[in-house]
């Protein structure tokens, strides 16, 4: 009985072996290498779509937090509601 586990688990461990080093041996040839380049480069440009979209985000964060700080986004006064009293300056003043 013990000859028989022994065995088994030579067996066992021996196809665990063979095919790790299958694998290995796979990633290694030019197909391989490629397909880990292009699955690389995807993930690159997976990351700098999100850093992207992350920056973005913020920055419209942040004109939002500037425009209602500074009050840009504040309705424009009617003309009728401004004083007339303002001096005039500039090359039309002399037309009043």
């Amino acid at each position: 009985m013990r000859r028989l586990f022994w065995l088994a688990m030579g067996i066992t461990i021996g196809a665990l072996v063979v095919r790790k080093l299958s694998r290995t041996a796979e990633k290694l040839t030019p197909q391989g290498i490629a397909g880990q380049l292009a699955e690389g480069l995807r993930d690159l440009a997976d990351a700098i779509g999100d850093f992207g979209a992350d920056v973005r985000a913020a920055a419209a964060a942040r004109e939002d937090e500037l425009r209602s700080g500074t009050g840009l986004d504040a309705p424009l006064p009617d003309r009728d509601a401004l004083p007339d009293a303002l001096p005039r300056r500039g090359a039309h003043a002399a037309d009043s």
